[in-house]
């Protein structure tokens, strides 16, 4: 897990919370602030963050890490933003992104030949938590010569036929 700007002002506002909380229980600070301590990680993931996830898209974003990835692919989108911000895999041979990442689990659509294009791998991130959440999202890297041009992040595409 990384320690985020949003991660440790969420602790503080479930620490307040409880310490007000706590002061209905005991007057005494050094109690209030031993009930807080004990109790605010315990509310914060068991309480808060599961209903945070209820009505929003916000999650915990976790250092990438090549084995995490290749066996948890329902996890990725906790690693996704560490690659796009940091370019990870930029200037990076398609040898070395098959190391790291594993096999491309499809090639992406080019229209200037009207194809899927080996130039374009596609890696599938799962669903982000939350309960209103219903797209799966998904990265995409772009080669020119051999090497990692771009690094692009979408949403997939729900299509149905009709019939």
């Amino acid at each position: 897990m990384i320690i985020t700007p949003a991660f440790i002002i969420l602790l503080c506002i479930v620490f307040i919370l409880l310490w007000f909380f706590a002061g209905t229980i005991d007057k005494r600070k050094w109690v209030r602030f031993l009930i807080s301590l004990v109790l605010t990680p315990i509310f914060y993931f068991y309480v808060f963050y599961p209903f945070i996830n209820i009505f929003s898209s916000y999650h915990h974003q976790k250092y990438f890490d090549s084995d995490a990835w290749k066996e948890k692919p329902a996890l990725r989108y906790e690693m996704s933003d560490e690659i796009i911000r940091d370019s990870l895999f930029i200037g990076k041979t398609k040898k070395e992104l098959e190391d790291k990442l594993g096999k491309s689990e499809w090639y992406g659509w080019d229209d200037s030949i009207k194809a899927n294009s080996p130039e374009k791998w596609n890696y599938n991130l799962g669903f982000k938590p939350g309960a209103f959440n219903n797209m799966q999202e998904c990265l995409e890297f772009n080669f020119k010569q051999d090497t990692v041009n771009s690094i692009t992040q979408y949403q997939l595409e729900k299509t149905f036929d009709e019939k």
